[in-house]
């Protein structure tokens, strides 16, 4: 095996610690498996998820990543005893080393070139609610309840990259009632803005994300990774610099074999078995 941080590859081989991590096929799926808290973060949780999302960059066998949480629930924030106690403890270098830390999960989620799903059933808040944020896509249950809580507990609404992503998804003004206030967006407001691409039953959010998972990893990996940084990277340009910036992007796509592929399959008349070159 070689190492890729703390994180060994293949990642199909991976023994996760902290969280439960398994690879079928092309999708890799990560729960948070503490049902018994629904689903809590620690310090070395975090840690391993933003590893997870680095290492998942040097390994061309997961084609897609799945997210969700064990129990019924997807994630309650930061372990209230195992974080929030201690960090009313520490001082300003201390503090910043941790929000910085978890800051490098969502980085690393937006720098994984593989495309993200979240499956969100039951509670999704703070950190949880931040994980499903950072995803490429979600998909919820009638059950799920996601809050921004930070305001709750005396802190701002701008942690791990919330003012800067949650008003692109959903608008700034439903974003800025979120942050401000702490409430629960219910399962109906999040379909309806925009957070949840569909709701499915509870049973059903896990094996839906995990089949859309698949179908994604079928498709083209080069063209994929590049939707996924463009997507990222058009936040900063205007309209002008985004439509050259993809001009350049969809030409190194059509050097591929899987563009090459496509061509062929569709003169033949049959569906196109892409390679990911």
């Amino acid at each position: 095996m070689t190492s890729a941080n703390s994180v060994t590859l293949p990642l199909s081989a991976y023994k996760a610690q902290h969280v439960r991590w398994t690879v079928d096929g092309k999708v890799a799926t990560l729960t948070l498996d503490r049902p018994d808290k629904k689903n809590p973060l620690t310090f070395a949780s975090y840690a391993e998820i933003a590893d997870l999302f680095r290492a998942a960059a040097k390994d061309e066998g997961v084609k897609a990543i799945v997210v969700t949480g064990a129990g019924g629930n997807f994630c309650s924030g930061g372990d209230v005893f195992e974080i929030i106690g201690p960090l009313v403890e520490m001082g300003t270098a201390e503090l910043l080393k941790f929000t910085k830390m978890t800051g490098d999960v969502v980085k690393a989620m937006r720098a994984c070139p593989q495309p993200i799903i979240a499956a969100v059933d039951g509670v999704c808040a703070g950190a949880g609610a931040i994980i499903a944020m950072a995803s490429d896509l979600r998909i919820g249950t009638a059950k799920a309840r996601v809050a921004f809580l930070f305001n709750r507990v005396g802190l701002a609404g701008c942690d791990m990259g919330a003012c800067a992503i949650l008003p692109r998804i959903i608008g700034q003004s439903r974003a800025s009632e979120l942050l401000y206030t702490g409430r629960f967006m219910t399962a109906e407001e999040g379909e309806r803005w925009g957070f949840f691409s569909r709701l499915v039953a509870p049973e059903q959010v896990l094996s839906q994300a995990q089949l859309l998972a698949r179908q994604i990893a079928e498709g083209p990996t080069f063209a994929n990774t590049m939707t996924k940084r463009m997507l990222a990277m058009e936040w900063a340009m205007s309209v002008e610099e985004a439509i050259e910036a993809e001009a350049i992007a969809q030409a190194l796509c059509m050097t591929t074999e899987d563009f090459a592929r496509a061509f062929k399959a569709f003169s033949n008349k049959v569906k196109p078995v892409f390679q990911g070159n």
